[in-house]
C-alpha cells in the first residue's frame, strides 16, 4: 500500500488567503448555501468574542474558525473538500469590511485576490474560485473592488439559490456594520485576519482525504458520493448539454431529497454487483455501474428510471387502471420490513414493467412474501443479499420467478422452519411479532384497517409475570403452561396506545374492559376485538386462537 501523506496545521486567516493557497471548489461540491441565519452567527460570534476577549495590543485570543479539508500537494493549488461555506462566507465579509473602509482597500484587497501586472500580463489571481456557475458572478459582484456597489441595483429574479445567498449574505453584513466607526471597522478586520485561526488538513489523495472529511465532518452537510459520483458524470458530458444533464440530476435529488437519493446510489450497486459490497460504495459503483462510460445514458436511463422507481416504491404510490390499490398496499408491507435489501430488485422490476401492473401485483405479493419470511427467519445480512442477488440475475435474466427453483420462491424447508417459528414463542423474536399481528389484523379486516396511528404496542392477554392468587394464577396455575403459552401469537393483542405496567395484571374483564377497549368501547384492531368477544381466557382459548392465526397466515404466505 502507498503511504498517503497528510499534513494538518494552523493558520491565521492571512495565510489561508494568501499566495500560500489558491482554492478552487470542485464539481461534486454543492452550491453555496448558507443564509443569512447562518453568516449573521458567524458574524455575532466574531463581533462578541472579539469584544470579550480584546486585550493588550497584540494580545487577543484566537478565534477557531472550524477545519477544512483539502486536496493538496506543495503547490498553492488546493480543492476544498470540506470548509466551502466558510471560506465563501468570510471572503464576503473581508469584501464588506473592504467596501466600508475605503482607507484600507487596497490592504484587504491582497487578501481576496492577488493583484495582475499590466507590465506581465497577468490577471488577477483570486484566493478563491466556485464552481463554474458561480464563479464569474463571485468575481464580479464579491471579489473585484467595485462589485459590492452594484448589489443594490441588482435584479435577483434571476439569481440561482446560491447567487442570492451570496446576495443576501453580503447585504446583510453591508447593513450589520455599516454604522460602525472606522476605528471599529479596522479593529474587526484586524481580528479577523490575524486573530482568526482556520486548521487546514490537506492530502495529495481524493480517498483519503474524503475520508478525513468524513471523519471530522459528521454533519453531513456537504460532501455526498452523489456529488462525486455527479462530478464524474457531468463532467464527461458536452459542454454544451451540461446545464441540461446538471438540471435533470438536481431535479431528481429535490425530488427524492439528499439522504434518500443517497441511498438509491447503494440500491443501484447492488442492481449491478448483485452481492454485498466488497469496497467503499463508491469505488464499487465506478467499477460496477461505471456510469460515466456513457453519461447521458446512465442519467436517462438508469438514474432517472430506477429513481422514480424508488420514489413509486418508497412512498407506495403506484398509479395504475388494475391492481394500483393491491400494489400499493404490498409496497406498504414491504416498508415495515426492518431492512431495506429487498429495494434493489422492488426497483429493478418496477421499473422492467412500470406498464404491466398483473406482473406487478405477482411480483411484489410474492416480494412481500418473502422479504416477511427472511425476517422472521432471522436472515442475516449476508443470507439476505445472496437471496436477494440471486433474484437480481433472475430479474437480469428475464428467468420464470414462478418455478420452484427461482430465488423469489420459498422452500418447502423454508416454510416448515417458518411455520415453526410463528408457533413458537413469537413474541421474544426481535422485529417480528408487530409485523406479523399487523399483517394478521389486516388479513382479518378484508385489508380495509389503517395502522398509521402514533403509536402501536403489543400486549400479552396472559401477563407475563402475573401477582400470585390473581385470576390468571387460578387459570394458569402451572409456571409450565404460563411460560409455554405466554408469548404465543394466541396470547398476543394490539394496541394504540402506550402500555400500562398496572393494567398488566388486571383480571380478564377488568383487563378488557379498561385497558383492551377504547373510550369507545371498541379497538381499531380485529385482533384485539376478537378477545374482547371472549368470556374466559385459559390455555384452550389460546390454544384455539392459536391454531386459526396460523391458518390465516399460512394461506396469506402459502406456507
Amino acid at each position: 500500500m502507498s503511504k498517503i501523506t497528510i499534513h494538518g496545521e494552523s493558520y491565521p486567516i492571512s495565510k489561508i488567503f494568501s499566495d500560500e493557497f489558491v482554492f478552487t471548489i470542485p464539481l461534486y461540491q454543492r452550491p453555496y448555501a448558507w443564509t443569512t441565519e447562518h453568516a449573521g452567527e458567524l458574524l455575532d460570534d466574531l463581533i462578541t468574542f472579539r469584544e470579550d476577549n480584546t486585550g493588550n495590543g497584540d494580545d487577543i485570543s484566537p478565534y477557531f474558525l472550524g477545519s477544512i479539508v483539502l486536496i493538496k500537494d506543495y503547490a498553492p493549488e488546493a480543492q476544498v473538500v470540506d470548509g466551502q461555506q466558510r471560506l465563501v462566507t468570510l471572503t464576503i465579509l473581508l469584501s464588506t469590511l473592504r467596501h466600508l473602509t475605503p482607507i484600507y482597500a487596497s490592504d484587504i484587497t491582497p487578501f481576496i485576490y492577488e493583484k495582475g501586472s499590466e507590465i506581465k500580463s497577468t490577471p488577477n489571481r483570486y484566493r478563491l474560485t466556485l464552481k463554474e456557475k458561480d464563479a464569474e458572478f463571485f468575481k464580479e459582484y464579491i471579489q473585484d473592488e467595485s462589485g459590492l456597489k452594484k448589489l443594490k441595483s441588482l435584479d435577483t429574479s434571476r439569481l440561482s439559490d446560491s447567487q442570492l445567498n451570496i446576495v443576501e449574505n453580503a447585504l446583510y453584513f453591508i447593513d450589520k456594520l455599516k454604522d460602525l466607526s472606522e476605528k471599529e471597522l479596522l479593529g474587526l478586520t484586524q481580528f479577523v485576519i490575524n486573530h482568526c485561526i482556520i486548521v487546514g488538513v490537506s492530502t495529495p489523495d481524493f480517498d483519503s482525504a474524503y475520508r478525513i472529511f468524513s471523519i471530522l465532518n459528521d454533519r453531513g452537510l456537504d460532501l455526498s458520493i452523489t456529488d462525486i459520483i455527479k462530478a464524474d458524470v457531468i463532467g464527461t458530458i458536452p459542454l454544451s448539454e451540461q446545464d441540461s444533464y446538471t438540471d435533470k440530476w438536481e431535479d431528481l435529488e429535490v425530488a427524492l431529497r439528499r439522504d434518500t437519493f443517497r441511498d438509491l446510489f447503494a440500491h443501484i450497486r447492488m442492481i449491478h454487483r448483485k452481492t454485498k459490497p466488497k469496497d467503499t460504495i463508491l469505488k464499487e459503483f465506478r467499477q460496477y455501474v461505471n456510469p460515466t462510460k456513457d453519461s447521458k445514458n446512465f442519467i436517462d436511463n438508469v438514474l432517472i428510471p430506477y429513481a422514480n422507481a424508488f420514489d413509486v416504491i418508497k412512498n407506495s404510490s403506484y398509479q395504475s387502471y388494475k391492481h394500483a390499490e393491491e400494489v400499493n398496499a404490498l409496497l406498504s408491507w414491504l416498508n415495515r420490513i426492518d431492512n431495506v435489501d429487498w429495494i434493489p430488485p422492488a426497483v429493478l422490476y418496477f421499473s422492467k414493467n412500470k406498464d404491466k401492473p398483473n406482473m406487478l401485483f405477482d411480483f411484489f405479493t410474492d416480494l412481500e412474501r418473502l422479504a416477511a419470511s427472511l425476517m422472521i427467519l432471522r436472515a442475516n445480512i449476508n443470507q439476505r443479499l445472496d437471496r436477494y442477488g440471486r433474484l437480481l440475475t433472475y430479474i437480469d435474466a428475464g428467468d420464470d420467478l414462478n418455478t420452484s427453483s427461482s430465488p423469489l420462491q420459498i422452500t418447502p424447508q423454508e416454510r416448515s422452519e417458518i411455520l415453526n417459528v410463528l408457533d413458537g414463542n413469537i413474541y421474544l423474536s426481535k422485529n417480528v411479532p408487530r409485523y406479523v399481528l399487523l399483517r394478521l389484523d389486516a388479513a382479518l379486516s378484508d385489508g380495509n384497517a389503517s395502522y398509521e396511528y402514533p403509536l402501536i404496542t403489543i400486549e400479552h392477554v396472559l401477563p407475563q409475570n402475573p401477582s400470585d392468587g390473581s385470576y390468571w394464577t387460578k387459570h394458569f396455575p402451572e409456571k409450565e403452561d404460563r411460560e409455554m403459552f405466554v408469548h404465543k401469537l394466541g396470547n398476543l393483542v394490539l394496541l394504540s396506545r402506550k402500555k400500562n405496567s398496572q393494567a398488566r395484571n388486571y383480571d380478564f374483564d377488568k383487563k378488557k374492559r379498561q385497558y383492551f377497549a377504547t373510550d369507545k368501547g371498541i379497538s381499531p384492531f380485529v385482533l384485539t376485538t376478537q378477545v374482547l368477544q371472549e368470556q374466559e381466557w385459559t390455555p384452550e382459548v389460546i390454544e384455539k386462537r392459536q391454531e386459526h392465526l396460523i391458518e390465516i397466515l399460512s394461506e396469506l404466505w402459502r406456507l
